[in-house]
């Protein structure tokens, strides 16, 4: 009787962007390589740092087969640092593409379960709830897994980016997407939220896990971190009212396409969409606390005369 031969694991492409990291990467770097049942290759792109993260990351890359570090560069910010490793990063002959922020720390089996998940739901995409840390102990569970909701995408991301988990076809049609608005990109400030969006608009299968895969170290160099105290949500708050968030509302809209029904059309944000929006605030976010808060903003700046 002849042996079955062994599976052989599946490929994950890990994207690790990084910028003054150096006292959080190798807690990092080594919950990735402790991954369960996948040959992780990682590819590491740092942005001009400060400290010695680079050097890290060099000497890290020399002593391991399975890391790669990109030739330095500077992205200006996380989203152009992922965008840059989309770009550059050949997606060929892997099975699935993952991205890593530099300060967390993933439970062992996070790639295996995100894997399983999106063969089980027929899914391009995956993402999941996570786990906020503080370094004084505390810890909370980020519920982003409610049911996606019509227009959400052009709205909010589908959660922290380093939960993203893609199969390869879509890994490759979005490096493509990336690839040829290489020069727009650059004032996207979210690229979880590009991702998602681009997903969605295209009728890629996302699936979100109420499972969390990771713990989410919170710091106070987190250009997006937790939004769970007063204080954040206050910052938040008051870049919105300061017209950040509804530019990046229309600039995501006019790179990935809206649908004819859709209450935002890429152009800027307008006392005319605005009301859209407000009558279709159960469609365009998907918690129910964030709708409403959505809807309230939405009224205010329809009141005001418009998004800025």
């Amino acid at each position: 009787m002849t042996a079955s031969a062994p599976s052989v694991p599946p490929r994950v492409a890990v994207l690790l962007a990084a910028c003054n990291g150096e006292r959080w990467l190798d807690e990092q770097v080594q919950s990735i390589q402790a991954q369960q049942r996948v040959a992780v290759h990682l590819h590491i792109s740092v942005d001009e740092s400060l400290d010695n993260t680079w050097g890290w990351c060099e000497a890290y890359a020399a002593a391991h087969a399975n890391v790669t570090l990109l030739p330095s560069g500077r992205s200006g910010s996380a989203a152009g640092n992922f965008f840059r490793l989309l770009r550059d990063v050949s997606l060929g002959e892997l099975d699935h593409v993952a991205f890593a922020d530099q300060d967390d720390i993933w439970l062992p089996g996070k790639l295996l379960r995100a894997i399983e998940q999106l063969s089980a739901h027929r899914a391009s995409a995956y993402s999941s709830n996570v786990l906020a840390f503080w370094a004084d102990g505390r810890r909370q569970l980020l519920d982003k897994a409610q049911p996606q909701v019509h227009w959400d995408h052009h709205f909010e991301a589908a959660g922290p980016g380093c939960s993203y988990v893609f199969a390869p076809a879509f890994a490759q049609a979005l490096q493509g997407f990336v690839r040829q608005h290489r020069h727009a990109l650059q004032n996207v400030a979210l690229h979880d939220w590009l991702a998602y969006a681009y997903a969605r608009q295209n009728g890629w299968v996302w699936f979100i896990d109420q499972q969390p895969g990771l713990l989410y170290r919170q710091h106070g160099n987190n250009e997006f971190g937790a939004n769970t105290s007063w204080r954040s949500m206050f910052h938040r708050l008051k870049r919105i009212r300061q017209g950040w968030w509804f530019e990046q509302v229309s600039l995501i809209a006019r790179l990935v396409g809206v649908d004819a029904a859709a209450p935002v059309t890429g152009a800027a944000v307008d006392r005319r969409q605005l009301a859209r929006m407000l009558v279709n605030a159960r469609q365009c976010r998907r918690r129910p606390r964030d709708q409403l808060l959505f809807a309230a903003l939405c009224a205010v700046a329809w009141i005001t005369g418009g998004a800025k």
